[in-house]
């Protein structure tokens, strides 16, 4: 492989006008492409197989016209008349009036009518009184229980305008339709007195792309660059490759938009990631390329020896990164799957960039690879000549305690994994978006007037059908209702649907709490609990599902994945490094120490997002996919750092170093490139805890953090402390073993003497 990547790097040097030409036409042709072909995307959170989704094909069985919850393009408007007037009052009526008139502009509303909240109120309370009584419920019942489902609230305050886009599926709805009504409603809102807000599936909002958090992380991956090259051209080399890396990735996702399902945050995770891996990866290989330069004053030569060493390198950090990505189909949740794949897509075309855009790149410069220096740097030099940096006397620090060190971060790290153990996993709803949306601002308005189950409510589908006589199913389904009524934490259950043969019926159970409580989950574990013991009275089956259920049966399939997606990824860790570095407790360290970093991770999002400690954010359920996604990002990441520090160490040994002085060697050439790296890495990170989206701003934050302890804490501090406590053992590899792995060649050691005209002696300082 390195002297493929040699070939190919020296090459993309000398024909720099093909390969830039090339890449060019690739964005605009494949930009193109997307612009014709992509869709909206939309968030569907959804798991084959699981309880609630089974409930629901009864459900469309029962009832053929039934509301397909997962697809549905609802859209909830909310209006609050001023504080201490109602909704009742006539000037609110007519402008309520207005307002439905002028949302029948709006493109892809539905055929049928839709009505204020107070004359919809109106209407729905007589017709479920009627309804409620013909099926045997008494007049008190019957009237108690129209109240709670009502659009309007009791005071008369708040009311609802709830209605389907007409359109098969969310991804349908078209930008435009939600502009329009969003334009409707900020005008009435403007001349009618009333708070008028609005949420639901239908008006899913997409984060945006480009803003300043990005900007902010590529302003201080840019100074980290001028500080480590000390030239503002080579600074921008990594930057600029990074940007045509992220725009493919991102154009492959919207064409794959055209296929499938793609999430309205995953965008903003594959750019966070892309602009992270993409740098880093042109980062590695520029730094060795001007490392190269001391030997050799062939630019070409250089180019190809960095792509064939370094880039090697970048093959095997970009592969484990794809791998860990690509696994999150093992776990066989559809919306992970297309998440993860969509993120690898821009890895993947991170580590094409650098491979061949960025030795384009240098060949376009030349000479000027390196100028518009800002400063110029020569590390002094130790008793035997060698570079004296700040890596060398880190590692001969760590060098003198190093039983003190593993244990002062084994404790630290495993203080901090402590609060993992309270872990509460959800998918985010109206209910936790940022408080500054009108999706949350309806969704608080509702609770505040309706109750927080008011947007949880949990839907029973009996099927009857066993039962012979109309009067024995209806006297069936009215013991269903008791049995939910009884259950703790149920503010109402009511039958609020029967199908024309009787032979089903559906009763909706209204929580007393939000759909991201534990008290609501449960809830839905105690009816399912009991769905035996009630069908077995009842001689019907019974089946929970509604868009509560579903969340939470996918928040729950998230949860078990969990141990088994980590196990993959531990599994798969320790035989990669096992391949590179042909030993057996240098894997199984590094392994151990990435499982560190990410309980660590968790245990500190679980402290900071979810019990809101500090008060920097308002706590909340972390988000259920964020814990995999978060392994299989670390998982790439800690590869990288590994293979990039230790396998200097390796290098070192193998050609005649002590174990210790190996150690001090890998950090002499290793330890200033990782700490850039992992700089930028963080930074970009951390920026995106500036969006809105809390979702994004946990991710952010976890990966910054996860980056800060497995790149400075486990790859800089504990690995080199287990490796002076190892020895020679660290590099052992028993002989039948080692006859049966094949050799990969990451440092490229095949490349030793390539073209041996074109070296010369060494330089001992920056170009």
């Amino acid at each position: 492989m390195a002297t493929f990547l040699y070939r190919l790097g020296s090459t993309a040097y000398r024909k720099w006008p093909v390969f830039i030409a090339a890449w060019l036409l690739a964005v605009i042709g494949f930009g193109a492409l997307a612009g014709a072909v992509s869709k909206p995307m939309a968030d569907s959170f959804s798991i084959p197989g699981i309880p609630s989704l089974q409930a629901q094909d009864m459900q469309k069985k029962l009832f053929p016209d039934a509301k397909d919850v997962e697809n549905a393009a609802t859209v909830n408007v909310v209006l609050a008349a001023p504080e201490g007037h109602s909704l009742r009052e006539a000037k609110y009526q007519q402008a309520a009036g207005a307002l439905v008139k002028d949302l029948a502009t709006v493109p892809q509303m539905p055929k049928t009518q839709i009505a204020p909240p107070v004359p919809a109120a109106d209407a729905q309370y007589k017709m479920a009184v009627q309804g409620a009584m013909k099926n045997g419920a008494p007049k008190a019942v019957a009237e108690a229980n129209a109240k709670v489902l009502l659009p309007l609230s009791a005071d008369g305050r708040v009311g609802t305008i709830t209605f389907d886009f007409d359109v098969p599926a969310v991804p349908d709805v078209k930008p435009a339709t939600k502009d329009k009504l969003t334009e409707v409603l900020q005008k009435h809102a403007k001349t009618s007195g009333m708070q008028i807000e609005v949420n639901g599936q239908g008006m899913q909002a997409i984060p945006e792309t480009g803003g300043s958090a990005e900007l902010i992380g590529i302003a201080v991956a840019a100074i980290v660059l001028i500080i480590t090259f000390g030239s503002l051209v080579a600074a921008g080399m990594p930057i600029i490759a990074a940007f045509f890396g992220v725009a493919m990735g991102m154009i492959g996702m919207y064409i794959a938009t055209a296929f499938t399902t793609i999430g309205t945050t995953t965008p903003i995770l594959a750019t966070m990631i892309g602009l992270a891996v993409g740098i880093d990866y042109t980062l590695f290989i520029l730094a060795r390329y001007r490392a190269e330069l001391r030997h050799t004053e062939d630019r070409a030569h250089a180019a190809g020896l960095a792509v064939g060493k370094a880039g090697s390198a970048v093959v095997f950090a970009g592969l484990t990164v794809l791998i860990a990505l690509a696994a999150l189909a093992v776990v066989g949740i559809p919306f992970l799957t297309s998440m993860g794949m969509a993120a690898a897509g821009t890895v993947f075309f991170a580590v094409l960039v650098a491979l061949t855009l960025l030795p384009a790149i240098l060949g376009m410069f030349k000479s000027k690879a390196f100028a518009g220096r800002v400063r110029r740097h020569k590390d002094p030099l130790d008793e035997d000549g060698r570079p004296l940096n700040n890596g060398v006397r880190w590692a001969r620090f760590l060098g003198k305690k190093p039983a003190a060190i593993v244990a002062l971060v084994v404790v630290l790290l495993g203080a901090l994994a402590v609060p993992m153990k309270d872990l509460h996993l959800a998918l985010p709803t109206d209910s936790t978006a940022a408080k500054s949306t009108t999706q949350r601002k309806a969704a608080d308005l509702v609770a505040g007037a309706f109750g927080e189950g008011r947007q949880s409510p949990l839907v029973t589908v009996v099927d009857g059908s066993s039962l012979k006589t109309p009067q024995e199913r209806v006297a069936a389904y009215n013991k269903v209702v008791q049995w939910a009524a009884g259950q703790d934490n149920v503010a109402n259950a009511q039958m609020v649907a029967v199908n024309k043969d009787m032979s089903g019926a559906q009763v909706l159970i209204t929580p007393k709490t939000a759909a991201d409580d534990t008290k609501t989950e449960d809830l839905l574990h105690a009816l399912r609990g009991g769905e035996s013991g009630i069908e077995s009275q009842t001689r019907t089956d019974i089946g929970i599902t509604g868009v509560t259920a579903i969340q939470t049966d996918v928040s729950e399939r998230l949860t078990e994945a969990l141990p088994i997606y980590l196990a993959v990824v531990i599994g798969l860790a320790f035989l990669l490094l096992l391949l590179v570095f042909r030993s057996l407790l240098v894997p199984l360290t590094a392994t151990l120490g990435f499982l560190l970093s990410v309980l660590a991770t968790l245990g500190a999002t679980v402290l900071i997002f979810q019990e809101g400690t500090f008060g920097l954010v308002e706590g909340a359920p972390l988000v259920s996919f964020m814990p995999i996604i978060l392994i299989g990002l670390v998982f790439g990441l800690a590869m990288d750092y590994q293979v990039f520090l230790v396998t200097r160490m390796r290098e070192a040994y193998v050609h005649g170093m002590s174990a210790r002085e190996a150690v001090v060697d890998g950090f002499r050439h290793g330890a200033r490139v990782v700490s850039a790296a992992a700089a930028i890495m963080i930074s970009v990170f951390a920026a995106f805890i500036l969006q809105d989206n809390s979702l994004i701003q946990s991710m952010g934050f976890a990966l910054a953090i996860a980056v800060f302890f497995d790149a400075f804490v486990i790859r800089m501090t504990l690995i080199p402390a287990l490796m002076y406590l190892m020895g020679d053992k660290a590099w052992s590899l028993p002989k039948w073993l080692d006859k049966i792995l094949p050799s990969v060649d990451v440092e490229g050691e095949k490349l030793v003497g390539i073209h041996p005209e074109l070296e010369k002696e060494p330089v001992l300082e920056d170009d």
